[in-house]
């Protein structure tokens, strides 16, 4: 038998082809890989980085990709009144559904004829604008932008409309147990703090008025202390000049509402959530972390992937692929404007439910007590460097990224820089992160899941809290 080229070898009855498998073998046995080729710092694109002088800061960005530009707008939104959460929902509903000079469909198809579209959505901590158009269309977009800022109307329709929608979603979204494990978590971690308040009640949603929308719009959606983040196809000074000319109606006397800061984080008991009759149980755990401005958080983020922060990490290889406790656990980080936590997720059977966060902690201990060998150091390494790359690789991608970095106080030097820092990571380092932050009594949580079936083993290994 003569091979006649790499994927093909000849028989007497013709050609036939050689699978993956034995394509990447030797006689002496599998082929090697390559080694990964250096990586090299990336240039800094174009780009201006200013604050106009109603206090909005402005990033705009040249990256010519294709011919599209894209928009991020932040403002923090925080508040502490009891129908804060509730009237930021139907704001961030209906902000664009109309204005004094623009109805909804007016909108709609003045952004569809330069291929544009913009959305809102609202968080404990900031109202966020989003979209894109064609770069030849972002006098448009911006226009659009700035009738919704400084003249949204929010008509009684629209406002009665939008929120029997959102009713709806709220309704359907609390028998969903993600969200029930992530409210429970969030009470277990912060108590009554505002950033708690992801979702609001159906019956607050009921109780906001179009003036109390119109009022919050006129006290909390202001440019001092906003960012606005544009990338694409586009000059970053002439896309300077546009927003400044585009926003200049757009006033406040007072700067946007930033969330308070969080209560530290620290281990405990885990705390079971009783939910009757469930056939799986969610496993939520959290420990206090590090920005990304300190100086350890390349070495930390590196020891959260050998965790669980990748398919190949200790945590999935144990509890998806050796036991098949769960169909999928991961570990990641939350960052918020004074702080940051690691988190720890996996929902399992229920018969399996006590097993699987024995695991758990257990892969926590290990990681400290087993330190990551070099091989796993260098995947991770491999795996943070290349999503990083492939996350902003796009002109959404890099958008969305260099607006969350701004929050932080990060621009694109923090972002250019960050391989370098993970290439510099060692496995000593990496073992140093692993035992402060990943061990098990840094740890608390919550397990929702039917109580009558979970007790009895949870009180046996015990560190839960029974309700």
């Amino acid at each position: 038998m003569t091979a006649s080229s790499p994927t093909t070898v000849s028989t007497n009855g013709g050609t036939a082809y050689r699978t993956a498998e034995e394509i990447g073998r030797t006689p002496r046995g599998p082929r090697p890989l390559p080694p990964l080729g250096e990586q090299t710092e990336a240039a800094t694109p174009p780009m201006v980085d200013t604050v106009l002088e109603s206090g909005l800061r402005v990033i705009a960005v040249r990256r010519p990709a294709v011919p599209m530009v894209e928009l991020r707008l932040r403002i923090p939104f925080a508040g502490t009144e009891r129908l804060h959460a509730a009237r930021a929902e139907v704001l961030a509903n209906t902000v664009l559904t109309g204005t004094e000079r623009r109805d909804r469909a007016r909108m709609d198809t003045d952004l569809a004829l330069v291929g544009g579209e913009l959305s809102a959505v609202v968080d404990p901590e900031r109202l966020s604008i989003g979209g894109s158009a064609l770069a030849t269309g972002l006098d448009v977009l911006l226009d659009v932008l700035a009738d919704a800022l400084t003249a949204a109307v929010y008509r009684d329709e629209e406002v009665a409309r939008e929120k029997d929608r959102l009713v709806e979603r709220i309704a359907v979204a609390a028998s969903e147990p993600s969200v029930i494990a992530r409210l429970a978590l969030q009470r277990h971690r912060y108590g009554d703090h505002p950033f708690t308040k992801e979702m609001p009640d159906a019956a607050e949603v009921t109780q906001v008025a179009p003036s109390d929308v119109r009022r919050l719009h006129r006290g909390a959606v202001v440019p001092r202390g906003s960012l606005l983040v544009l990338v694409g196809d586009i000059d970053p000074e002439t896309a300077i000049d546009a927003a400044g000319e585009a926003l200049l109606g757009w006033r406040g006397d007072s700067s946007a509402t930033t969330l308070p800061p969080l209560p530290e984080l620290s281990g405990g008991d885990i705390l079971l959530v009783h939910r009757p009759g469930a056939v799986q149980s969610q496993i939520r755990l959290s420990a206090r972390a590090i920005s990304r401005t300190d100086p350890r958080y390349p070495a930390l983020q590196i020891a959260n992937l050998v965790y669980g922060g990748f398919f190949s990490s200790r945590l999935v290889e144990n509890i998806r692929e050796d036991k098949g406790y769960t169909y999928g656990a991961h570990s990641y980080f939350e960052f918020t404007p004074h702080s940051a936590t690691v988190l720890v997720d996996a929902d399992t059977a229920s018969g399996v439910t006590s097993a699987a966060l024995w695991e758990t902690r257990y892969e926590l201990g290990r990681l400290g007590l087993v330190p990551p060998a070099q091989s796993e150091v260098d995947v991770a390494r491999s795996y943070a460097t290349g999503s990083l790359l492939t996350s902003t690789a796009s002109q959404a991608g890099l958008c969305s990224t260099l607006a969350t970095l701004a929050a932080a106080g990060l621009g694109y030097g923090w972002l250019r820089e960050h391989p370098a820092r993970l290439a510099a990571v060692t496995a000593d380092q990496v073992a140093e992160m692993a035992l402060e932050f990943f061990a098990p009594t840094a740890f608390t949580g919550i397990v929702v899941g039917d109580a009558e079936e979970l007790a009895g083993q949870l009180r046996a290994i015990g560190g839960v809290v029974l309700p």
